[in-house]
Parts: C-alpha cells; structure tokens; sequence
C-alpha cells in the first residue's frame, strides 16, 4: 500500500503546524505522501508547509471554500497513493499511528477504515472534558462511535481511511455537513464495501472549540441524523433519538417536581454525578469532571434539540433537506 494522507485546512496554520511535526515523528519507515488542501483560507498555512518540505513529502493545494468533504475529494483526485487516509487539521498523531495502520490493513485488509480518539495531555481542560463526552458511551459518544460494533463501524473523517477503488466506486464525500461520513460508509456498505473499527489506530482530537461553537456543532449534528435517516431508511436506529428523549425527559422531571413527583429529577442527579466521577476518575482531575457534566448537557441539548427540529421538518412535514437546513449543504 501506498498511503496518501488527506487534510483539508481551513484558516488554522497552527494546527497544520502540529499536525506535520507529529508526522516527522513517526516509526513507519515506507514512503507516503501528505496532500494539503486549503479550502479557501483568508489565513492560508503554505508557509508551514514549505517549512516541511524537506522532511516530508508534501503536494499543497489551494482551492476555493467548498466544505470540508468536497475538499476531501479533491484531495484524494490529487493524490498518487491507492490508499487513503484522511485525517482533520486538528489532529496530533502518536508516534505508531501509521504502523499501526498498516499492520491492521495486513492482517485483516478493509477498504474503509475508523479509528479512535483520545486527549493527549497537553489539552486544555475544556477541550479534555468535550473529548470525554465526545467519546464515552455514558454519554451520545458511545451511540455515536464506542457502542458500535467494530466490523460495522461508521468511520467519522477526522481519522479515516479509504482505498481508491472504494473512492473512485463511491464517488467520496457527499455535499451535507456534518454527516457526511456516515453518509459515506451507508454508501459504501450497500455498494459491497467492507468498514471496520481499529482500536488501534487512534489520534489526539484537539477540537479548539468553545462551549458556544461546540453547541453549534453537536445542533448540527442532530439536525443531519433525521436527514441520513430518510436517505438511507434501512440503517436507522432507535439510539439516535435518545438525546431528545433525554432532554424531554428532564423537562418532564422538572414540571413533576413542581407536584412534589422527586423520583425522575433524583435520577436525573445520579446520572450527572456519576459522569462527574467517570470523568474525574478517567482524566484525575475533579475540575475536568465538572466540565465534562457542562459538556454532556450541551451536548445533549444541543443534539436533542437539532434532531427533533429536522425531524419535524424533514420527516413530518416532508421538507426538502437543503430547503430545511441550508447551512448543512455546500454547494459544490
């Protein structure tokens, strides 16, 4: 195999910066290539870029804004391997990372592949209390990735990887986002493809987003499931309506405390104290505890709420998705 690493920028040279000094460091002794494709940056990162082009073998695109998954296309258009793997600027890749990648691929070949991420420990306390939310199966982390089985995984972009003819077959990324990659691997599994989990195969997620920006995303996030739902009617699930129920539920909590009905808000409570404990146990910090409960209510309200808008809208009342939601759609 010859891997071609795709990475859409979009005004952050610093990650960029981060990402390429982690790839200096790996043990994997094959060639590869680095494909850069800035979608569109009024802060463009080509500087850094160059600043590695003697250690690495990098090819630096610039293009116009077209979303995150159109620039993934055009990237791996561009790239000379027939192997791709896709990653987000905001990525740092352990040392292992694409050894353990090409071991996997080895014993157990699939065209499409997912991996984990974990916080590395150089993150801020919030972006360690959104990685655990994002990531634990006490929360939509595990609906959204952990609970899954691992031979029928739904690889998410910032860490994927995909082989040419599964590409070229496919025809990539769609133009929705978020949601783009579930999309994908629905895509690829009604075209014969096989995806897979591996464990192995993580990286650090630095998500640099602040609790309002991290609202907005998790809302979008909700808002594309009922739109993937009425594309591809076969893959449902009941665990993706769980974040509405929860919130639901807590709103009927509260209007039965008001009758003196204690039972559901108690439990309510023992649910966020022991996400205080996981999260203090898991980073050893009670203040990451703290923000990992801030967290998860914002994720769960956030995805509750944007869910039951689209499905209101997509699957009740019949609206066309572009129509309903245009900020979830690039145009191409």
């Amino acid at each position: 195999m010859y891997f071609s690493l795709i990475i859409p920028v979009f005004n952050r040279p610093d990650e960029i910066e981060e990402l390429l000094r982690s790839l200096t460091l790996q043990t994997y002794t094959q060639p590869y290539e680095i494909v850069i494709v800035e979608d569109g940056s009024s802060v463009p990162c080509r500087h850094i870029t160059d600043s590695y082009s003697h250690v690495l073998s990098i090819s630096y695109f610039f293009k116009e804004n077209s979303g995150p998954g159109d620039s993934r296309n055009f990237g791996m258009s561009m790239a000379k391997g027939n192997y791709f793997i896709i990653l987000d600027s905001d990525c740092i890749l352990p040392g292992d990372y694409l050894s353990n990648v090409s071991d996997a691929l080895e014993r157990d070949y699939v065209d499409c592949f997912g991996g984990p991420d974990a916080a590395h420990y150089s993150f801020t306390t919030i972006q360690k209390a959104i990685n655990f939310t994002m990531t634990s199966v006490f929360t939509t982390g595990g609906i959204r990735g952990k609970s899954e089985k691992v031979e029928k995984f739904q690889p998410r972009s910032f860490n994927m990887g995909l082989s040419r003819a599964a590409f070229e077959a496919s025809g990539g990324f769609g133009n929705i986002h978020p949601g783009e990659d579930p999309d994908l691997s629905i895509r690829l599994w009604k075209l014969g493809f096989r995806t897979k989990l591996l464990l192995n195969a993580y990286v650090f997620h630095k998500r640099r987003i602040d609790w309002r920006k991290f609202y907005r995303q998790v809302n979008k996030f909700g808002k594309a499931r009922p739109i993937l739902d009425v594309w591809h009617p076969g893959y449902k699930k009941i665990t993706y309506l769980f974040p509405s129920l929860f919130i639901l539920g807590f709103a009927a909590a509260l209007i039965i405390l008001l009758i003196n009905i204690k039972l559901p808000f108690y439990l309510y409570i023992l649910y966020m104290v022991l996400l205080f404990c996981m999260s203090w146990l898991e980073n050893r910090s009670p203040l990451i505890g703290i923000y990992s409960v801030i967290a998860a209510a914002i994720q769960f309200y956030g995805y509750g709420i944007g869910y039951l808008q689209s499905y209101i809208k997509v699957q009740v009342l019949k609206m066309a998705p572009e129509k309903a939601f245009p900020e979830l759609f690039f145009k191409r």
